[in-house]
């Protein structure tokens, strides 16, 4: 009998693996489903359910028959309730040309850097950053250029970094304020700097703002693009539905920016997925266009959560933690603990950090290295506040059998 050949993976899987919060999430799952009281602070989506208005939303296109394909990137009533938007929320005008609904926000940023990049042209990415980030260059066909940032400046690239860091191969530059998995936030005053040497060196500016509802500090928060109509020219915003609404699942992310590229990632699209779905968008359109006093209500909720995470992370013994302004994630430095151990298991990572948690533990946090900083983890403190009490209460106790 003939020998059957196998079929050859592409080059561009190599090294590509799945998704590292993912992958905790779900065997955090598995766990509880064969019986282990998993405390979970690994996953990167609200507790909250979808608010009631927008799940009706849903329902009524459904018994009205808006369940047909829709135009590639978004029916106009959700492309205009995007525009209203930026327009209250940001200072932006934006028309419907310039403006992709995808399906959700991480499709937006692969469609951008697939429609963006050519081979080996640079992005810089800040690190910490979302794990998705640098994969999604590589599979574009560009490299990522990571700058690393620390502590010292509230994991925040610096100006001075940014403009050291540009080469003649350099496209564009991320930023992801606030961020994911540091809940940095960045200033008015640090964007412009950041926007004027982009626009001086004719590097684009990528802006992902998903977690935007989610601001906790006190003085005024801003969109780069927002700065002067030359940084909305040289930028592309990145938002959705997902964090703010509670309506990861529904999968609505969008775009807005220069119409030449939204053509090009528009093109992408319809070769792709097609439309978002259209159920998810008019839900997206009320979510957009109606009450805003659950978002502020989570929001608030949230906050509360930060500072009960912040302050009990920080008061466990060779555990530290900056305060994070945004998003719902603490990132931990734990790194005095490399090279202690449990009987024969050794700490040497933020990965075996991670499994010592879960088995020890029975608390799934994030490995910091897949974020691109191996001496923290990540924790979300998207659940309630007694899991996080309790959660942080059996870290302690874990940490502390340590020698």
């Amino acid at each position: 009998m003939r020998k059957v050949k196998m079929v050859g993976i592409s080059k561009r899987m190599e090294g590509l693996d799945e998704s590292v919060t993912l992958a905790i999430t779900a065997r955090a799952k598995d766990l509880r489903a064969r019986g282990y009281d998993i405390i979970g602070f690994g996953a990167g989506e609200p507790d909250f359910d979808t608010p009631a208005n927008i799940k009706k939303a849903a329902v009524g296109a459904i018994e009205k028959g808006k369940t047909k394909y829709t135009p590639v990137g978004g029916i106009d009533e959700l492309k205009d309730a995007v525009i209203g938007k930026f327009k209250k929320d940001n200072g932006i005008d934006y028309s419907r040309d310039e403006i992709l609904v995808s399906c959700g926000g991480k499709h937006s940023i692969f469609n951008l850097f697939l429609a963006l990049l050519d081979p080996l042209d640079e992005v810089i990415i800040p690190a910490p950053y979302w794990v998705s980030y640098p994969v999604m260059v590589k599979l574009a066909g560009g490299a990522a250029r990571i700058v690393e940032t620390d502590e010292t400046t509230g994991f925040k690239m610096t100006p001075e970094a940014f403009k050291k860091n540009i080469t003649k191969r350099t496209k564009a530059v991320v930023i992801n304020s606030p961020s994911n998995p540091t809940g940095c936030v960045y200033t008015p005053k640090e964007l412009e700097s950041i926007a004027d040497e982009a626009l001086k060196k004719g590097v684009f500016i990528i802006s992902d703002e998903i977690y935007e509802k989610l601001y906790y500090g006190d003085a005024p928060i801003a969109s780069i693009a927002s700065l002067s109509q030359e940084a909305r020219k040289n930028s592309i915003v990145l938002n959705g539905v997902s964090k703010a609404y509670a309506m990861t699942g529904w999968r609505i992310g969008y775009a807005a920016g220069p119409r030449e590229l939204i053509k090009a990632m528009t093109n992408i699209q319809s070769q792709s997925t097609s439309n978002p779905a259209s159920i998810s968008q008019w839900a997206a359109v009320e979510a957009l266009n109606g009450t805003q006093e659950t978002v502020a209500k989570m929001a608030a909720e949230f906050k509360k959560r930060r500072d009960v995470m912040v302050e009990g992370l920080n008061s466990i013994k060779g555990v530290s933690c900056v305060r994070p302004d945004g998003a719902f994630y603490a990132f931990a430095n734990i790194s005095s603990f490399f090279g202690k151990r449990l009987k024969e298991r050794a700490i040497a990572g933020s990965v075996a950090f991670t499994s010592f948690f879960l088995e020890e533990a029975e608390v799934a946090v994030v490995p910091g290295i897949a974020f691109g900083s191996d001496a923290h983890i990540r924790l979300s403190y998207a659940c309630s506040e007694d899991d996080i009490r309790l959660g942080l209460k059996r870290m302690g106790e874990a940490l502390g059998r340590l020698e």
